[in-house]
């Protein structure tokens, strides 16, 4: 059966605030490109994304007493010596432009600035506690309005396409020149070809067992991006956020960190508070040491869950400040005015991912990886709190800028020859679908039980041993039968999977997220060293792809 085959200018794979972001800024910015045919493909409808249910806000110097430096500075600590200095700059230094972005776009804020863990100032702009569903929701207000911008909902994109995929012949760099996408509602493979592609597809929460994230964040754009030659980096980073909801019929609600910001507490079983015995922020404290207190409270005491205290504050505060958190613990019996919200941590933000210079540029050519998807250094070991919706914002603007700048080159590479249809097994068994549910299940609780918030060598290897062999049985699925997004879904995560425990294994050294028992943490927590070591550029855990 011949593959439908579409075309555009630009192919962007994604649909959170950076693949909306850059969809209105490549198709609405007066630039070269003509005709500016954007399409925006997503694996499910739009509003299914982690952005769209992003609580806290985003982090922006708005006030005469904060300053890009101090907003840097916190940034350089929290990433534990490993961010890189030019693109936390670049980043935090368009704040401000980014965010009249928004309210060029219709966004609202709220007047009042919010202070969130490991920052110095109050200087997170939000929208009561959904920040980036409104964010969201006017992104996709305004791409919906965008004659340009063409959208492809339940397309999953399977695999890069590559010009030497299509012509072995070619002799010098791979360029990409497309993708595979599965119509989940027809169930056929089609091609989408384009001048330039661009990974905005998110993170990979859905590796572990308990996550905040969406259904859909299986760390598919880094795993295409693997699979086709791309460097993939510090995977072994994935943020633990220290506060989701615990109830039975709950398992990925965010209890945002700007409740900690305005007071909260965090007691352990017997009432007490403990965080102070950890960091002198208390609470407050970076999202990696408060993450890592809760567990050893836990532990400590035995017992499921901690609590998050913000009962001393009036009602009508909690219900203007935090709305859908008061409404949703309502639902489930907690009344946080009367008493404490019972939480646990969860998967949350990767902070490793493709590696892009601070234009999104990949290591193969017309591919760019913005947001989650993409390790730009902005982060390091640990992302400081609201960054990433800054983050998005700034890389699709870089990328659109860089995008305009070389559109007369990137045009030329057209290719004449197209590529092949998709050729795969036209048969499933329905009885082999429900060992793929198991195998899910499988390596999402082996991520959660040996490579999470504290890790050793010893579990690292039981992990990587396993997921040696379920490897190979995906590899056997994926090969003999007919593509389904489950099994897209399932090869995507354990790919991530193993590559997550390949980095952990090479970085000998607790820092950051990462901490092992095997390894003292590498400094004593001191800025001053954590500043140091950011200047002096340590280096991150690469992987070559498998090109």
């Amino acid at each position: 059966m011949n593959s439908k085959k579409f075309d555009a200018d630009i192919l962007i794979i994604g649909s959170g605030v950076a693949a909306l972001s850059m969809a209105l800024k490549i198709a609405t910015e007066k630039n070269d490109i003509n005709p500016k045919s954007v399409y925006l493909l997503t694996k499910e409808s739009v509003p299914d994304t982690n952005s769209a249910m992003a609580q806290g806000g985003i982090a922006a110097v708005s006030e005469v007493s904060d300053s890009f430096e101090s907003h840097i500075k916190d940034t350089l600590i929290a990433g534990a010596g490993l961010c890189k200095i030019e693109a936390v700059r670049n980043i935090i230094e368009q704040a401000p432009d980014r965010i009249q972005d928004l309210i060029d776009w219709g966004v609202e804020f709220d007047s009042d600035l919010t202070r969130e863990g490991g920052h110095s100032h109050r200087r997170i702009l939000h929208f009561e506690d959904q920040t980036g569903a409104e964010i969201h929701k006017k992104l996709w207000l305004a791409v919906q309005k965008n004659p340009n911008i063409k959208v492809f909902e339940n397309h999953f994109a399977i695999d890069l396409i590559v010009n030497k995929q299509v012509d072995p012949n070619i002799i010098g760099p791979t360029k990409v020149i497309g993708v595979y996408a599965l119509d989940k509602k027809n169930e056929a493979v089609e091609i989408f070809t384009a001048r330039t592609t661009i990974l905005a597809t998110g993170g990979a929460g859905k590796v572990y067992l308990y996550t905040s994230n969406w259904s859909g964040a299986t760390g598919d754009g880094i795993a295409m991006a693997y699979r086709s030659g791309c460097r993939i980096s510090n995977l072994e980073f994935m943020q633990f956020h220290p506060t989701c909801l615990y109830h039975k019929d709950s398992r990925n609600f965010l209890i945002t960190e700007a409740i900690r910001g305005e007071g909260g507490e965090l007691l352990n079983s017997n009432g007490e508070a403990f965080m102070k015995k950890h960091h002198h922020l208390g609470s407050l404290a970076p999202r990696d040491i408060v993450a890592r207190g809760i567990d050893a409270e836990m532990k400590k005491t035995g017992a499921a869950c901690v609590f998050l205290d913000i009962s001393h504050k009036p009602i009508e505060f909690l219900k203007s400040h935090f709305p859908t958190i008061f409404s949703k613990c309502l639902d489930f019996g907690i009344d946080m005015s009367k008493q404490p919200i019972p939480v646990v941590p969860a998967a949350h933000y990767l902070c490793g991912g493709i590696v892009t210079d601070t234009n999104g540029k990949t290591d193969l050519q017309n591919l760019f990886a913005i947001g989650e998807v993409a390790n730009t250094g902005l982060h390091g070991a640990n992302r400081l709190a609201s960054n990433s919706l800054l983050e998005c914002l700034a890389m699709s603007h870089n990328a659109s800028v860089e995008i305009q700048n070389t559109w007369t080159e990137i045009e030329k590479n057209k290719l004449s020859a197209s590529p092949a249809p998709w050729l795969k097994p036209e048969n499933t068994n329905s009885d082999e679908m429900i060992v793929i549910s198991h195998m899910w299940e499988e390596i999402r609780r082996l991520m959660w039980n040996y490579v999470g918030i504290v890790r050793s060598t010893k579990r690292l290897e039981r992990a990587q041993h396993r997921l040696q062999n379920i490897m190979h049985e995906v590899k056997e699925y994926y090969s003999n039968m007919k593509i389904h997004s489950d099994i897209i879904e399932l090869r995507n995560i354990a790919i991530v999977a193993d590559l997550t425990v390949q980095c952990a294994l090479k970085r000998k050294e607790s820092r950051g997220i990462h901490f092992s028992l095997d390894f003292p943490p590498v400094h004593d927590s001191s800025d001053a060293e954590i500043l140091s070591d950011s200047v002096n550029a340590r280096d991150s855990i690469l992987l070559r792809g498998l090109s």
